[in-house]
């Protein structure tokens, strides 16, 4: 693996909205871009942690309009490309031309690992709009890696330049991992990219097993700021890979400097696998239902991981939270009978 080189997104503040609750401010926002642009990060992804258009009863309101953040991130940037995400069904064409507008150069099209034929328009819109334009497979345990291709082909058809791997649950094992990139890597003209969850304390070496087989475009979240227990720590991830002499351009000082000073005020509770966030990688339940099943388990007096483990017995995936208070309710009038 030495005298390669891996392309970092940092997603921070994009993941990490869903563990503040979305509460990101255009300051916070611009502190910490100006710094990972000066750590020369190259791509940092901004919006609602649920993509655009993610603000919504549903999902979770921002306190500040995410297109200002987006904004903010463009002005605060001089190298670094603002990069935002987007869920079909949730952000809408209209939505991606304002982000593009305002100066986003890269948008990643996410779906649920067997629905990438909805992202058609998304990830061709992206193209004409002259973005660097990615797929983003969800909930890639879900399926086998034959399915996975299946539909990673598809994103590569619509003009994806870029096709992720992404572990939404945090439950993919490292053998798992291996078995999908190495896939992916032998039949794809495009690159492979690898998103990892922390919620079984396997982000890193999961991260690494997609490099070794190949992956090139890989996510991190600074001080592991992300939904469940975080994603893979990017400050902790370009020292690993620069002791393995695997080339990011990524200051490593710089970044320890800014996830020690600027972002760990931001978090709300240090970022730790929990009883709740390992529940989530135990069930392979999507790793931003984390904070509605505590709040449904305070209002219907549950255990959250009772409501956890059965959402992932329901295979409930990705934009169906309202799934969570239904489960709730039935399992506390269960309970109560």
């Amino acid at each position: 693996m030495n005298n390669r080189e891996i392309v970092v997104t940092e997603v921070a503040l994009r993941d990490g909205s869903h563990a503040v609750n979305h509460s990101f401010t255009i300051e916070q926002v611009s502190r910490v871009v100006k710094a990972l642009d000066d750590a020369n990060v190259p791509f940092i992804e901004v919006s609602h942690g649920d993509g655009l258009g993610g603000s919504s009863i549903q999902y979770g309101f921002s306190n500040t309009n995410e297109m200002e953040l987006i904004e903010a991130a463009v002005d605060a940037a001089e190298n670094s490309a603002i990069s935002v995400l987007l869920l079909p069904g949730i952000g809408t064409v209209e939505q991606l031309k304002e982000a593009h507008k305002l100066g986003a150069k890269m948008v990643r099209v996410a779906t649920h690992v067997t629905e990438a034929d909805v992202s058609k328009q998304h990830i061709s819109l992206g193209k004409e709009l002259g973005m660097e334009t990615v797929g983003f497979l969800m909930m890639s345990h879900m399926v086998p890696a034959e399915k996975l291709l299946e539909q990673a082909l598809l994103m590569e058809s619509y003009g994806a330049d870029t096709v992720y791997v992404v572990d939404s649950a945090g439950a993919l094992l490292p053998h798992e991992v291996k078995e999908r990139i190495k896939l992916l890597k032998s039949n794809l003209k495009v690159d492979i990219g690898f998103h990892a969850h922390n919620n079984l304390s396997l982000a890193m070496a999961n991260t690494l097993a997609a490099i070794e087989e190949g992956a090139t475009r890989i996510d991190g979240s600074v001080r592991c700021l992300g939904a469940g227990a975080g994603n893979t720590q990017t400050e902790v991830l370009v020292s690993v890979l620069e002791r393995m002499n695997i080339t990011t351009g990524i200051d490593v000082y710089k970044m320890m400097d800014l996830a020690e000073e600027l972002v760990a005020p931001i978090l709300q509770e240090p970022q730790e696998i929990t009883k709740g966030s390992l529940v989530l990688g135990y069930a392979g339940v999507y790793s931003s239902f984390l904070l509605h099943a505590y709040r449904a388990a305070e209002k219907y007096h549950l255990d959250p991981r009772d409501i956890l483990i059965e959402l992932g017995n329901r295979k409930v995936v990705g934009g169906q939270e309202d799934m969570i208070i239904d489960v709730a309710s039935e399992l506390a009038g269960y309970k109560i009978s």
